[in-house]
């Protein structure tokens, strides 16, 4: 503004005196117009030609626009280098993964991927920038699991360079419109998986004839001894524990089979009131010393699309275990109808209770919170393992609550699609 009060305040002056003012004006104006495009094609050059970081010089308010767009153009170069080495710190850090990883929109075209990736799954970088990861990786398991957006679990694959090779895919949301994808060998640990369900049942299934063998020498044996002698009392003994054995054996083999069955059979139809009515006699017969009050409450048409042989161990497990952890007196109550996401099963007892810190690992193989009251009942800490195999297969999960002295509470929910 005082610019161009110091340019045209001399020029108004020296017209009016002159008598001069449209001539000097438009002269003005036009070496004003001159001057400042004189000055434009010098940013203009400097901005679009000249590779050079040196300031232009400039007068008045061009200094000014010069000095200003070259502040800009040093914290955009310092922008633009900040995010050049957060790149490539991410990818060395995805180099030095030991997993594949792939960087995809949701849509499906490729933006990325690491060296393991071209290892794994034959991609080529960066000839496959742009194309659609359907196209490089056409199992159509894996085009399903994309299509679904649910990407809670992983899946596994063969490789589709490699029939030899397991792989495991995981697929997480990524900004707003991308996705990653990590793959992992696990080749060696579904074969040592196989191989340990493999050596368990077949250890299983050797160790019951033995077993029944003992089993009936013991009956004869007890038949023979004379009462309260400490023969009897050895004997005893010997039937106990091999009655504790035989039924580690059966648990050891129905774990071997709901873990070894990749999934269940749809077809059949299991008529789960029946079921119940089943395990409540059972379990009426096994609470009579105790004298545990057992309540079923059952909704008689509620049946399920599976495996009767798994829905029997999973319920039958949670049933048994309330009945042989609760004490003299207590109760038990058995829940079966249907809710809002499907059919709800529940075990509710009075009994001591579990402490917090054992409920996270109650599910696990062998996993005891009291040895001494396992061995009293006969525990295996398998029944829980099996409950939660069994379970997986309906896309469910065992649900448990308990607070020490107050009781305990396991429960799970079958999807509505199992439903009849």
């Amino acid at each position: 503004m005082f610019g161009l009060i110091f340019v045209y305040l001399p020029v108004l002056i020296i017209g009016l005196l002159f008598h001069c003012l449209t001539e000097l004006l438009l002269v003005s104006f036009f070496i004003h117009i001159l001057w400042h495009y004189y000055y434009l094609k010098i940013l203009n050059d400097w901005l679009w030609n000249s590779k050079s970081t040196v300031l232009p010089h400039g007068k008045s308010e061009w200094e000014h626009a010069f000095i200003g767009i070259h502040n800009m153009q040093q914290r955009h170069r310092k922008r633009r280098n900040s995010l050049a080495s957060v790149i490539s710190r991410f990818r060395e850090g995805s180099e030095a993964l030991p997993d594949a990883v792939v960087v995809f929109h949701k849509s499906g075209e490729i933006i990325w991927c690491n060296r393991l990736a071209q290892f794994l799954l034959g991609f080529k970088w960066p000839d496959d920038s742009g194309d659609n990861i359907t196209n490089l990786i056409r199992n159509p398991l894996f085009v399903e699991h994309l299509k679904s957006r649910e990407y809670d679990q992983p899946i596994d694959l063969i490789s589709p360079i490699n029939a030899d090779k397991t792989l495991e895919f995981r697929v997480m949301p990524y900004a707003k419109s991308q996705r990653i994808l990590i793959v992992r060998d696990v080749t060696t640990y579904r074969q040592l998986d196989e191989q340990r369900r493999q050596f368990v049942a077949n250890v299983s299934h050797e160790l019951r004839t033995p077993l029944t063998v003992l089993q009936g020498y013991i009956e004869i044996l007890a038949m023979q001894s004379e009462a309260g002698t400490r023969q009897e009392k050895a004997i005893s003994v010997l039937d106990q524990q091999t009655t504790r054995m035989c039924s580690l054996v059966e648990q050891l083999m129905t774990l071997s089979k709901i873990e070894g069955a990749p999934s269940i059979n749809l077809d059949e139809k299991v008529n789960v009131p029946a079921l119940l009515k089943q395990i409540e006699n059972e379990a009426l017969t096994l609470a009579k010393k105790k004298r545990l009050q057992i309540k079923f409450s059952i909704e008689d048409k509620l049946q399920l699309l599976g495996d009767e042989m798994q829905l029997r161990s999973a319920m039958a497990n949670l049933v048994y275990n309330a009945v042989n952890y609760t004490p003299k007196n207590g109760a038990i109550k058995v829940i079966w109808r249907t809710c809002e996401t499907g059919a709800y099963f529940c075990v509710m007892d009075n009994g001591d209770g579990i402490a917090p810190e054992h409920i996270l690992h109650l599910t696990e193989r062998f996993y005891r919170v009291d040895d001494s009251r396992s061995r009293d009942t006969g525990g295996s800490g398998l029944g829980l393992s099996i409950v939660k195999h069994a379970l997986s297969h309906y896309d469910s999960e065992l649900n448990i609550e308990s607070n020490l002295g107050e009781g305990s509470q396991f429960s799970f929910v079958i999807p509505n699609s199992y439903l009849i």
